[in-house]
């Protein structure tokens, strides 16, 4: 198996970005301004919304970059978690929030099999993630494809699976610590 990897320094342009230069967020939008684009359009379900959300994203991006800790996340995961949660506050304040029924949901295999070239140029190996996946005891592997694949909040995960809220953010926590440890 084959485990892709990318030489890009998301740390170094977000700190580059911290710094008042330029070409660093040129360079971010560049290299996953489709990707980004891509998770804001699954969450607001709307091309010129989307757009919309990235680019206010980048503007948090640019503001906040000095507020990024490395201790925390990886900066890809920093700005992605930026789109998201700006997509979902833009579709809170338009009263736009849908829930998304368990019939209109694909396997993860499907889903994984779907984005195998988006993620080839991204340095993601699928296989691996999807054998890690398969690892996770179902309602965790649930929770953790329902905030990172269809973009919901920890309320409307806990909702959607008729669980504690305080469990769903346990189980995502100690999944994607279990999903890390596996994937290294």
């Amino acid at each position: 198996m084959q485990t892709l990897t990318s030489d890009f320094d998301y740390e170094a342009a977000l700190a580059a970005c911290a710094r008042g230069e330029h070409f660093a967020l040129r360079m971010l939008y560049e290299r996953e301004g489709r990707w980004l684009l891509g998770v804001a359009k699954r969450i607001v379900r709307d091309h010129e919304l989307a757009q919309d959300v990235l680019h206010d994203a980048f503007l948090q991006v640019w503001k906040h970059a000095t507020t990024f800790q490395p201790s925390l996340g990886s900066a890809r995961g920093w700005i992605y978690t930026i789109v998201r949660h700006q997509a979902l506050s833009v579709l809170r304040k338009s009263g736009r929030e849908e829930r998304v029924d368990s019939e209109e949901l694909t396997t993860l295999s499907d889903r994984l099999q779907a984005t195998e070239n988006r993620d080839d140029d991204r340095g993601l190996d699928t296989q691996a993630l999807e054998r890690c996946l398969g690892r996770l005891e179902a309602s965790r592997r649930a929770c953790v494809v329902h905030a990172f694949v269809d973009g919901l909040t920890h309320e409307q995960i806990a909702e959607q699976l008729e669980t504690p809220l305080g469990t769903v953010k346990s189980w995502i926590k100690r999944s994607l610590t279990s999903l890390k440890e596996c994937m290294a």
